[in-house]
C-alpha cells in the first residue's frame, strides 16, 4: 500500500503531534480521520483479494496437472503475498517436480513452511503454563530438612455426621434393666406382733382316768 504525498503530509504532522503533543485544528484532525478510514478501507479490500487469490491457488491445484502454469503462477503470487503454503502445496510440487518452476518453488515452500512450523511452536512455548518446581511434587521423606516444617499442622477432628451407616442398620430391641433393689432405709417399720409373738397357752393335763386307763 502506497500513499501520496498529501497523505504523507498527514502521517507527518500526526507523527509530530504525538511526540510532542499541542492541540490541533479541525482541518488538521478531519485529515487523520479521513486517512484512517482509507487506511480501513485499503486493509478490507487486501483481504477480499486475498481470499479470491486463496480460491483460485485451489481450484487450480485440484485441476492439476492441466493447470500447471496456471497454478505456478498463482501460488508465486500467492507466496510474495505472505501466504504459507499448506500441505497441499507441498505435495502436488513434488508430483510435479520434473518440472524446473515447480521444483524452485518446491524447494522455497519447504523452507517457508518449515519456518511456519517453528513460530507456531515457539508461540506455543510462550503461552504454556510455567513448569512446577519439583520440590512441591516429591514426597516429605525426599525432601531435606529444610523443606519439612520443624512443628507439623494439627490434624484436624474428625466429626461424625448425623446419619451415616449407623442410620441403615436395623435398631436393636432395648435391654431391659434389672428390678431395683429395695432400698433398706425405707423399709417399713416391724409390726408389735413380730418383735413379740405371741405366748402359747399350757396345756392342760389329761384326767386321772385316761393316766390310770394308759
Amino acid at each position: 500500500m502506497a500513499f501520496s504525498a498529501d497523505e504523507l503530509r498527514v502521517v507527518r504532522r500526526a507523527l509530530a503531534t504525538a511526540l510532542n503533543p499541542v492541540p490541533l485544528q479541525d482541518e488538521d484532525v478531519q485529515d487523520c480521520l479521513r486517512l484512517a478510514e482509507s487506511v480501513d478501507d485499503a486493509v478490507r479490500e487486501a483481504g477480499r483479494l486475498r481470499a479470491f487469490l486463496l480460491a483460485d491457488l485451489t481450484r487450480y491445484r485440484e485441476a492439476l496437472p492441466g493447470s500447471l502454469t496456471g497454478y505456478l503462477e498463482l501460488l508465486q503470487d500467492a507466496l510474495g503475498a505472505g501466504y504459507d503454503p499448506a500441505a497441499d502445496d507441498l505435495a502436488a510440487l513434488r508430483a510435479l517436480r520434473d518440472n524446473p518452476r515447480a521444483a524452485a518453488l518446491l524447494e522455497r515452500c519447504q523452507v517457508l513452511a518449515e519456518a511456519s512450523v517453528r513460530a507456531r511452536l515457539a508461540r506455543l512455548i510462550q503461552a504454556a503454563p510455567a513448569p512446577v518446581s519439583p520440590v512441591s511434587v516429591l514426597p516429605a521423606s525426599v525432601l531435606p530438612a529444610q523443606a519439612v516444617s520443624a512443628h507439623p499442622a494439627p490434624r484436624a477432628r474428625l466429626l461424625a455426621l448425623p446419619g451415616g451407616r449407623a442410620a441403615d442398620e436395623p435398631k436393636r430391641p432395648a435391654t431391659p434393666k434389672p428390678p431395683a433393689a429395695p432400698d433398706p432405709a425405707k423399709r417399713p417399720a416391724p409390726k408389735p406382733s413380730e418383735v413379740f409373738p405371741p405366748r402359747r397357752r399350757p396345756v392342760p393335763p389329761p384326767p386321772p382316768e385316761e393316766r390310770a386307763a394308759g
